[in-house]
């Protein structure tokens, strides 16, 4: 003969308590088995690299400190940058102003 179904649950509960489980009688979703697994976060961060700060990035977080004044010297990138865009702009690469892209050059749709 089968023991009754309320002595069963009370072992069971008596089992989860013991052994440091869940006691769930009625087998619902409780998402359990993600919440004992360990936290992905801290491995994730330590798989990249740390970010470099450039100059542009320093002159953001302390605007006060007069690094503006300096002037782009000592952004040697964003120097390159400007270069490249004015030699663009002298061989007519560079992009349209706004608004007067391909699309509003264009003749209205019929």
């Amino acid at each position: 003969m089968a023991p009754p179904v309320e002595r069963l649950q009370a072992l069971a509960k008596a089992s989860a308590k013991i052994f440091g489980t869940t006691f769930n009688p009625t087998a619902i979703r409780t998402g359990n088995k993600v919440l004992r697994q360990r936290l992905r976060g801290p491995t994730l961060l330590d798989y990249y690299p740390r970010p470099i700060y450039k100059f542009k990035d320093i002159r953001k977080f302390w605007p006060n400190m007069g690094l503006d004044t300096v002037g782009p010297v000592l952004d040697e990138p964003e120097l390159e940058r400007l270069e490249d865009i004015a030699l663009r702009k002298e061989r007519g690469k560079s992009a349209p102003k706004k608004g007067a892209g391909k699309r509003a050059t264009s003749g209205k749709k019929r």
